[in-house]
């Protein structure tokens, strides 16, 4: 598998990608993350590869996995105020938003996630309380569960994951 930044003429896959996603998440449990609203929005998606900070997992010459990928210091605003808990580096971190894999239970998300770790070596991420499949990834993948975030939009309430090679509690 490799990883790539995702182009404009992957957006339909890339759109088909997330539709399954939202059908398997409310069959696993988690109806209520990206729900029937079409959640990520296509204009979204635009805007992530525009910025290129959307990212495809390659395998096989498909697209495996899609992912938006961003690095820095305090690049979201949803991770200023954690509740329950408190973030194990202060130091620039990034993050991964919006990931998906076309097939479950192949390895993408968990090789798309390491990618981006592996881009920084302090990565958050967060995931609605029904969404046992990322829960359960992310801490096979080593994450932490940190606290409670809430969502800028509309102040859903997520549970917060943070991985770092500088820090560990």
């Amino acid at each position: 598998m490799e990883i790539r930044k995702s182009r404009f003429d992957d957006l339909d896959e890339i759109m088909r990608i997330y539709a399954n996603a939202r059908e398997y998440m409310a069959k696993t449990g988690n109806p209520k993350q990206w729900g029937a609203t079409g959640w990520p929005p296509r204009e979204l998606i635009e805007q992530d590869i525009r910025q290129e900070k959307s990212y495809v997992c390659i395998r096989d010459g498909g697209i495996a996995a899609v992912f938006f990928f961003d690095f820095g210091e305090n690049i979201d605003p949803c991770y200023d105020v954690i509740e329950d808990g408190e973030w194990l580096d202060p130091s620039p971190y990034g993050v991964v938003h919006r990931i998906a894999a076309a097939q479950a239970g192949t390895g993408a998300g968990g090789f798309s996630i390491n990618w981006a770790f592996e881009q920084c070596g302090h990565l958050r991420m967060d995931t609605h309380a029904d969404n046992r499949v990322m829960r359960h990834l992310l801490t096979k993948l080593g994450f932490q569960r940190r606290g409670i975030i809430h969502i800028v939009e509309d102040n859903d309430p997520r549970i917060a994951y943070e991985k770092s090679r500088r820090r560990t509690q």
